[in-house]
């Protein structure tokens, strides 16, 4: 596996190589900062090269639509421009010109390039916890956080952090309220007859 060596963020002095992902603390020698590196798979990989376009040599032959004196070798999937190695962006299978590639990125249709996801769990922990404050408003929210946490299950974690802790906390908080709700209106209505 490649190892790869970082900087120390205070004074740029080498840490210690790392040659595999995880997560490690290291103190630099230099300045003695303490520095947490999380690192994943991805990060030992060697970036592939991308291919400058070539020339058009051959009067005649297709150029590219957005480089015209570069060579096309392949067709976009989308629109059906003629692109050329330099323009060409490959997913899934497809060529896709960039024009393409951000409309289908717009209208959500490349799953594939998600920059962000609703994040159903703190929904539901917020929807949970800041009605406590104001508590007639629990009879709305705790259902609506209930279904938010038993949602966040069946959903896809956030790019960035997981677990299911905020799931469970409000899934509790907001039966707990629910069940208080229950308890008071059945009262109610046993006073009442």
């Amino acid at each position: 596996m490649i190892t790869a060596q970082l900087l120390c963020p205070k004074c740029q002095t080498p840490l210690p190589a790392i040659s595999e992902p995880g997560r490690e603390r290291h103190e630099c020698i230099a300045c003695g900062v303490i520095s947490e590196i999380e690192t994943f798979p991805a990060f030992f990989q060697q970036a592939a090269v991308g291919q400058a376009g070539e020339r058009i040599l051959i009067e005649g032959e297709a150029g590219c639509f957005y480089h015209s004196d570069k060579k096309a070798t392949v067709h976009c999937s989308g629109c059906g421009r003629f692109l050329c190695a330099l323009c060409d962006v490959e997913l899934n299978g497809q060529h896709l010109c960039l024009g393409c590639l951000e409309s289908n990125q717009r209208k959500g249709q490349l799953a594939e390039l998600e920059t962000r996801r609703t994040v159903y769990d703190s929904a539901a922990l917020s929807l949970a916890l800041w009605p406590i404050l104001i508590w007639p408003f629990t009879l709305v929210t705790a259902p609506i956080a209930a279904f938010l946490a038993v949602l966040s299950w069946f959903r896809p974690n956030s790019l960035v952090r997981g677990g299911r802790l905020r799931s469970i906390v409000a899934l509790v908080i907001a039966t707990a309220q629910i069940a208080g709700w229950v308890v008071l209106f059945g009262s109610l209505f046993l006073k009442q007859q």
